[in-house]
């Protein structure tokens, strides 16, 4: 623990003697052991947080670089030695309104200006070089060497709760008495920055009743390592039971300025104990550059080795410890607050010594507070034929918005931008956001979710796509066009005015249903939304939609490379780069993906569905050729349980039951139940089972259930004898329909034909419910026929189904009606 007492005794430099050094620093400085969240209206919110968790939270493992903060009254002290004050206010009184850019960057620049060329008052610069002499020999620095970051923290003096996160500059790699002094007074000018004194006119704050502190932390260098951010919920959704965590090279200006589209990491919360590691995605970004510090100061832009560019940033264990570190300051703010308060995380990993520390901490403002009462989906009308899409990236926002294009190049053109324009631009800067308050939607070529651009449009509730790589390049100035950030994951920007509707479900209007409700889950990157749904679980889950949009290639491709020729293994090569065992990379894709969805509905059942692909579908996939055979009806051929036990396909199904136990083992994620589809026969199932045993699936271990799905003919006339292997059924009513009526659902010609409301079909379905309950087995359904036709649904519940598990779009249409 840093006592800045016990140093300041054996400093002695500048000052007498040990009384006059604490009489003095009582005035203007305080180190960050001796600042409590209390301190807010003379230390700040940020210096505030600080020293409130190296009190609390070192003693729980955490690592926090201590330092010190110049108060609130050392702003005052500076402005009015030099005489500003009557100067600022006269300079502000011209400005007549902050809208008219031209003025705005005109005022805030005279003020910044004179006040970087003030004079320090002497006895406040004593203060801050003893003080800075003292962390000096903290850290065992020679005296005036030490490396600092610089970080303004603002305060109102009347309104101690305000928050004015993220308004004011940081600067890093501070060295020296006239660096640390000159960085102080660009820290107060800082107070006055275009987007703060717009900030300041919105929200109602007198600008002289704002003072600014400043907090002097030892700089962690991760110039040579990584740093990054954290919160301590999803950024998109509001979803609470993850912790994201974003990482890339070098200082954690690169993410924040959009130079990289960063690592990205989430964690599930829940199962953060007992050994687990619930890493339940882990998306490589796009390193190419970093910051680091110059040789005289500042820092510069540097390449990163190609063969860094692609590796993980962290490892496992680090994001781990990493996590941990969020969820206990998460805890301990909650119980300060008695209320959720979700948590916005700088963090940077040393590459002197290897260790993580935490550098700031702040709430995150979004969605602190939301109670998800209501879900907004925005839904394209247009055809597909229609749709012209010129750039895709990371979606932000959730919600389609049209409008015309301002292509901004630079601070020259943003003057430019109208009410209602969209923003298109290779990255935003900060003093922007009073331009991009006129915005409908945002466009850049560079960041990631937690980049300005990203945080910016999130708090302004306006939808916008970064990482688009080039859409500066491919969207030209004036046009029309629509942006679509409405899918969580991917963004896409197409060119005209689209038609759109938007569907608002109250969430707290449902009405009871007379049957459990469960929905459809098939999008990972969907999941957390979805989840907000008020339904008991998932009744279907398939692992085809991660493997045909995460994985893209064929298992036994991987398996056997040696088959394949070298064209396709250059492609198989470049999906999976960042691993050095390729199988490895399909295990680690399908159990993230799993683990989204299981994570989501914690502890909700999650019903997942080995792989149905169809011979034709396999082969479409990346290597596909090279395995699968052309087969005359793929409807009726080498599908499902069939696969799993075959030489053809068995080291693959090796696979699929390797990311299901890596979920249930490694994740803890034991709300996963196992579904086995299109089962022929009694001896079929039994093959089966005994193959998951082989690679660790024992029913009932951990309490993992099997679940049949029922959706062929000999399923249903024995069950019964079925219900001897199996915890459970589910209905598949597209098969069932297909197989009892013998029309191929995927002829057009027979259309007509099919139709689940067929009187054959429905017997089927009484008899194998009958069948289940007979035997006291669970049944639900998870075809497709409850959610298209509600007489379906009215049908099934009349009959005694246990469960109905619907597409997320049906399920608060069937609660509400």
């Amino acid at each position: 623990m840093f006592r800045p007492s016990e140093a300041l005794a054996r400093a002695g430099r500048n000052i007498q003697t040990h009384k006059k050094i604490k009489e003095a620093l009582v005035k203007y400085i305080k180190y960050f052991e001796e600042i409590t969240i209390k301190d807010v209206p003379t230390v700040g919110g940020k210096n505030a947080s600080l020293g409130e968790m190296i009190q609390r939270l070192t003693g729980q493992g955490i690592r926090i670089p201590t330092g010190f903060a110049i108060t609130a009254d050392a702003y005052w002290h500076y402005l009015e030695t030099n005489h500003f004050v009557e100067k600022m206010k006269n300079i502000m009184n011209q400005l007549s309104d902050v809208q008219n850019v031209k003025d705005l960057q005109k005022a805030g620049s005279e003020i910044r200006k004179m006040m970087t060329s003030g004079t320090m008052p002497q006895d406040l610069e004593q203060e801050i070089i003893t003080a800075y002499h003292t962390l000096c020999q903290h850290y065992g620095a020679k005296e005036g060497t030490l490396d600092v970051a610089v970080r303004s923290s603002a305060t109102a003096e009347d309104l101690p709760n305000a928050s004015f996160a993220g308004q004011q500059d940081t600067f890093l790699n501070v060295s020296g008495e006239k660096e640390l002094l000159i960085a102080c007074k660009k820290s107060m000018a800082s107070l006055f920055n275009d987007r703060a004194i717009v900030y300041r006119v919105e929200q109602g704050f007198d600008h002289f009743k704002v003072a600014l502190s400043i907090g002097v932390q030892k700089m962690i260098r991760s110039d040579e390592a990584v740093s990054g951010v954290a919160f301590s919920l999803d950024t998109e959704t509001g979803f609470k039971n993850v912790v994201m965590v974003e990482a890339s090279y070098g200082l954690g200006e690169s993410i924040v300025q959009g130079l990289v589209t960063p690592d990205e990491y989430i964690v599930h919360k829940p199962k953060l104990v007992n050994g687990y590691t619930p890493i339940i995605k882990k998306a490589c970004g796009d390193k190419k550059t970093k910051i680091i510090y110059g040789k005289n100061g500042g820092a510069k832009t540097v390449k990163v080795a190609v063969q860094d560019q692609k590796k993980y940033a962290l490892s496992d264990a680090e994001i781990i410890e990493l996590a941990h570190y969020i969820v206990t300051i998460e805890k301990y703010y909650s119980a300060l607050k008695k209320s959720w308060a979700p948590m916005d995380i700088e963090w940077a990993k040393d590459g002197e010594d290897g260790k993580i520390y935490i550098v700031q901490a702040r709430p995150e403002t979004v969605y602190a507070g939301n109670k998800n009462a209501t879900l907004k989906q925005y839904i394209l009308k247009n055809t597909s034929e229609e749709k012209v899409p010129l750039v895709k990236g990371l979606s932000i926002g959730r919600a389609i918005v049209s409008g015309t294009a301002r292509v901004i190049k630079g601070a020259q053109d943003i003057s430019k931008v109208n009410i209602g324009d969209i923003i298109v631009t290779e990255m935003t800067d900060p003093d922007w956001v009073p331009v991009m308050k006129r915005a409908s939607g945002i466009i850049t070529d560079r960041g990631g979710r937690t980049c300005h651009a990203a945080i910016v449009s999130r708090e302004l509730g306006i939808a916008a796509i970064v990482g688009t790589k080039d859409g500066t390049k491919k969207i030209k100035n004036g046009d029309t066009i629509t942006i679509d950030s409405s899918d969580s994951s991917v963004g896409v920007v197409y060119q005209g005015k689209m038609e759109y509707e938007i569907k608002e479900i109250a969430l707290t209007e449902n009405k009871q249903s007379p049957v459990t409700i469960m929905v459809n889950s098939a999008d990972p990157d969907s999941a957390f939304q979805t989840s907000f749904l008020p339904v008991s679980g998932v009744g279907l889950a398939r692992l085809e939609f991660i493997i045909t949009n995460a994985i893209k290639i064929h298992p036994m491709a991987l398996i056997h490379p040696e088959k394949v020729d070298k064209k396709t293994m250059h492609v198989i090569d470049a999906i999976t780069e960042a691993y050095d065992n390729k199988v490895d990379f399909f295990v680690e894709q399908l159990s993230q993906g799993i683990g989204m969805i299981a994570g989501a509905f914690y502890p909700r059942p999650v019903i997942v569905r080995l792989s149905d692909f169809k011979s034709n579908e396999y082969r479409n996939l990346i290597g596909g050729v090279f395995f699968e055979q052309i087969e005359e009806n793929p409807m009726i051929g080498f599908r499902g349980a069939s696969r799993y036990y075959n030489d053809r396909y068995r080291q693959a199904f090796a696979l699929e039951c390797q990311a299901l136990l890596r979920v249930r083992k490694i994740m803890g994620l034991t709300n996963v139940k196992i579904m086995v589809p299109f089962v022929r026969t009694i001896q079929e199932a039994q093959k089966v089972i005994e193959e998951m045993k082989v690679h660790g699936l024992v029913q009932g271990e951990d309490g993992l259930e099997l679940v049949m799905m029922c959706e062929i003919p000999s399923n249903v006339l024995l069950i019964e004898e079925f219900s001897d292997y199996f915890d459970g059924f589910s209905i598949g009513s597209n098969d069932l329909t297909q197989l009892v009526l013998g029309v191929d659902r995927d002829s057009t010609i027979l259309t007509s034909l099919f139709d689940e409301r067929d009187e054959a079909v429905k017997k089927m379905m009484h008899m194998a419910i009958e069948g289940a309950h007979k035997k006291g087995k669970y049944i639900g359904i998870c075809g497709q026929a409850p959610s298209d036709y509600p007489e379906i649904a009215d049908f099934l519940i009349k009959n005694g189904i246990d469960s109905l598990s619907l597409n997320p779009d049906s399920v608060m249409l069937f609660l509400m009606r």
